[in-house]
């Protein structure tokens, strides 16, 4: 009985197997990185992520303008405070040096990514294991991966266009980007621009790990209820992937908020020859005492909307991109 009850469990086990592989096949077919026309991919990337990074960037601004203000203040305030004092170019403060940095770094991020999630799937599937489970591994792995690869260009570019996002007309210490990025050197030297690359790492990392799991699994969720056989339809392709990316993105805005905060203050904090350097710790208890675990998720609002936004947005593009930059017949 024992034996039957087994053999039972395997066929079950089989059956349910073969059902969530043949459930992968019906999705709409991965553009993967041996398909791509690489000097298409990124000309276009290029041209198509700067769009997105400007029509997204006054929300970072207000986000950055909550994270570092000292007294408590209401998002709306924040915006009217911005309107006023500088008109609608305070919303586009240190956009040039932001979007200077954001071609390399997107270069870096959709390379990894997609290099990492072509050899680690098949790799895993090879190895014994699902493929719903190897697809959800391979998004994983290759998130972390397009995380660090791009930290060592944002990083950088985070410090100088976060010290311009939040400098006043009254006391303007940048003249832009470049100055910007010559005073810093000059104050603390190249570790004054990777400063909070470690915290960065923590933060975005296990971020992305998380968000391109959840948005393969979100999907495939997705495509249970629209229906499989509805994805060749592009409007239905856009609407379930936009979905999924802006649920994958709010989640994770929440879980990495109190990392980003102490992060925003720790690079856009000034030193000088007297002052003690800030660190992790001291910028934490100084957030802490300030208002306590409340004050960790300042600008949670704007940050929420912004990467949720972001990651509808900069997803539906990206696989628009992938299909427009694939090699004539790698399609079918």
């Amino acid at each position: 009985m024992s034996f039957s009850v087994a053999g039972m469990d395997e066929e079950r086990g089989a059956a349910a197997a073969a059902a969530a592989a043949d459930e992968i096949r019906r999705l709409p077919a991965e553009v993967n990185w041996e398909m791509l026309d690489k000097s298409r991919f990124f000309v276009l990337g290029a041209a198509l992520f700067s769009g997105v990074s400007a029509a997204l960037y006054p929300a970072v601004v207000v986000k950055t303008h909550l994270q570092v203000a000292p007294p408590p203040q209401a998002a709306a305030a924040t915006v009217r405070a911005i309107l006023c004092r500088d008109g609608l170019r305070g919303f586009y403060r240190g956009f040039g040096a932001s979007l200077a940095g954001t071609v390399p770094a997107r270069a870096l991020y959709m390379a990894a990514l997609e290099a990492t999630k072509s050899s680690v799937g098949p790799a895993a599937v090879r190895l014994g294991v699902s493929e719903p489970a190897a697809s959800a591994v391979a998004s994983a792995a290759a998130g972390v991966s397009a995380a660090v690869a791009a930290q060592v260009v944002w990083t950088p570019v985070d410090v100088v266009s976060q010290r311009l996002m939040v400098q006043t007309g009254a006391a303007c210490r940048y003249a832009g980007g470049a100055d910007a990025f010559r005073k810093i050197l000059a104050a603390d030297g190249v570790r004054g621009l990777y400063r909070g690359f470690g915290l960065s790492i923590i933060t975005y990392a296990p971020s992305n790990a998380v968000w391109w799991a959840s948005y393969a699994m979100a999907q495939r969720l997705a495509w249970r209820v629209v229906g499989a056989d509805r994805s060749e339809s592009y409007p239905a392709l856009m609407a379930v992937q936009g979905a999924s990316a802006a649920v994958a993105g709010g989640a994770a805005a929440l879980v990495t908020m109190p990392l980003d905060t102490v992060k925003t203050r720790l690079q856009v904090m000034e030193t000088d020859g007297m002052a003690a350097r800030p660190t992790l710790g001291s910028t934490m208890r100084g957030l802490l005492k300030e208002g306590g675990w409340a004050a960790c998720y300042r600008g949670l609002g704007p940050r929420w909307g912004s990467m949720s936004l972001s990651a509808a947005t900069m997803v539906t593009t990206y696989e628009v991109l992938k299909r427009l930059s694939a090699k004539e017949g790698s399609l079918g």
